[in-house]
């Protein structure tokens, strides 16, 4: 019985090593595992227009709200709503009936004061040749030179009685102080209007060209004073005042403008400054009050550091980083310092220099300290790259507040 227990244990230790050993035929041991592939852009410093966007709104280059300078009954509307009128055209006409007869009234109380100045004037005169031989005493001489006097004021103060005349007969034709397009009229004819009154009959503006008014936060002021007078910014241009314009949607309005001026006092209440830009208007795409964004072109600087943004990470405490491999090939973790986003890419502040290699694609594959297989950007099929990239309108600094150390 204890033989034939043997035997069978023999038998299956026998059996179970002829299997291991066909495993081991089969499934040859493992080699090391392959390195990781990751996809690099090579740093190169290159000169970049660097712009900000700022919201701000359209207004009139000139404003006018048409009122009445004398009362009466509106008789006719001269104009249609929504036209183009031109400086001095006619708008209304008020009733004429009581200014004419007041200027026809004053016409003729001029007549009868330069009828009397003229005895008056040949009175004095005798007077004044009859006075040096006694032929008349001085008091009548006296009263005649004051009377001629007293004649001609009176002819004055009736010229100027007429020109009121005039002038009121003529504000019975109310005129469009200047060109542009007018709107809507607030009274019909046959309504009653009174001088100087406070709602406006109809408003007049010119929109061609158009001002845009946008506001910039004086912290970003200072950055960018400070940026030129450091020399890491020289201004866009011969004269830096390029601005461009997008409209809400984001589409971009096709003429460019420039820039007029910058506000000297800041908002207490929001500590921004208004700029202003003048843009052309030919076909009236910008109406005033409306909603724009400008693209002010601050400066250019001349080796900006851009790297994309998928390659960018944030840390446990919020800062930028970046996976970087070095010479031999090894990934290294780097912090960074991003000041803004330019296009698609991240302007570097701080932390990269020229001929570092940044990892681009393939980021989850690689760690920290281990080995890769780098392939550049630029060779890679559909790969990204900076090298050659323009640089775009960038958001403001403010868009990115994480970003800033």
């Amino acid at each position: 019985m204890r033989n034939n227990t043997k035997i069978t244990l023999a038998l299956l230790l026998a059996v179970l090593a002829a299997a291991l050993s066909g495993c081991g035929q089969d499934h040859p041991a493992a080699g090391p595992a392959p390195e990781p592939e990751a996809t690099v852009v090579t740093i190169q410093p290159r000169p970049t227009t660097l712009s900000t966007v700022l919201p701000g709104r359209t207004s009139a280059l000139l404003v006018s709200e048409v009122r009445p300078q004398v009362g009466g009954i509106i008789q006719k509307r001269l104009f249609r709503e929504g036209a183009d009128v031109k400086a001095g055209e006619a708008l209304y006409q008020i009733d004429p009936a009581t200014y004419q007869a007041a200027f026809d009234s004053a016409k003729a109380a001029l007549a009868k004061a330069e009828a009397a100045v003229e005895p008056a004037r040949l009175k004095a005169e005798r007077y004044a040749d009859l006075v040096k031989t006694n032929g008349v005493s001085r008091q009548d001489n006296d009263d005649a030179q004051a009377a001629h006097k007293q004649y001609v004021a009176e002819v004055a103060a009736a010229r100027a009685a007429l020109e009121t005349a005039r002038i009121n007969l003529g504000y019975t034709r109310i005129t469009a102080p200047i060109s542009g397009r007018i709107g809507r009229s607030s009274s019909t004819p046959g309504a009653l209007v009174t001088a100087n009154q406070a709602d406006a009959l109809a408003t007049v503006q010119q929109t061609d060209p158009v001002y845009v008014d946008v506001t910039q936060s004086t912290g970003d002021l200072l950055r960018l004073k400070r940026a030129l007078a450091e020399g890491r910014l020289r201004k866009a241009g011969a004269d830096g005042a390029r601005v461009k314009l997008l409209f809400e949607d984001g589409s971009a309005y096709p003429l460019d403008g420039t820039l007029q001026f910058s506000d000297i006092t800041v908002d207490a209440n929001t500590s921004v400054v208004t700029l202003r830009a003048l843009f052309p208007n030919p076909k009236q795409d910008l109406l005033p009050g409306l909603y724009v964004r400008a693209v002010l072109e601050e400066g250019v600087n001349e080796r900006a550091i851009l790297v994309p943004q998928a390659a960018v990470s944030r840390d446990s405490k919020g800062n930028p980083t970046v996976l970087l491999v070095n010479a031999d090939n090894v990934v290294e973790r780097r912090s960074i310092t991003v000041d803004r986003v330019v296009g698609g890419d991240w302007l570097v502040g701080d932390g990269l220099a020229e001929g570092d290699r940044v990892i681009v694609e393939g980021l989850q594959k690689v760690r920290p300290g281990g080995k890769v297989r780098a392939t550049e950007a630029s060779a890679a099929s559909g790969a990204p790259s900076t090298s050659g990239a323009s640089a775009q309108p960038a958001a403001t600094p403010a868009a990115a507040p994480a970003a800033r150390q």
